[in-house]
């Protein structure tokens, strides 16, 4: 899992071939003016899917995990607060892997909760459990 400032983006690039124009994407596009909904950048391999309104709350949220596609989030107002927890210390899914949504949720709870501040975005690759999604989906 990374977290880091859209500003220091490119020591990502080598990551993934696509993490240099998915980045390009938050930084040139007006996200706050960008309708929700999904935006494809570069068809199915790059898209970007834009949601308003608060996080999920300790409370309330589901672990889950991601097979096929790298969840990049950005936060572009306020701040967010997402969690992480090592797949390898997971239980077993009590929501199976289903393909067509590209996610499997866990019963697990996570106590490594962090705070994304605006201009800040996190990188969750697909053997980490993920809060709140190779191509690249960012939010």
């Amino acid at each position: 899992m990374v977290l880091d400032k859209l500003a220091n983006a490119q020591r990502y690039y080598t990551l993934h071939p696509l993490f240099e124009k998915a980045f390009a994407y938050l930084r040139d596009t007006d996200l706050a003016n960008e309708p929700t909904g999904v935006h494809e950048i570069e068809g199915k391999k790059l898209f970007a899917i834009v949601s308003e309104g608060a996080g999920v709350t300790e409370e309330d949220y589901k672990l889950e995990v991601h097979r096929k596609y790298i969840d990049i989030q950005y936060v572009i107002s306020g701040t967010d607060h997402m969690g992480w927890k090592d797949l390898a210390q997971c239980e077993a899914p009590n929501d199976p892997y289903n393909d067509e949504r590209d996610a499997a949720f866990f019963p697990d709870k996570t106590d490594s909760w962090f705070y994304v501040p605006a201009g800040s975005f996190t990188i969750f690759t697909p053997t980490m459990p993920t809060l709140p999604w190779l191509p690249v989906r960012m939010w």
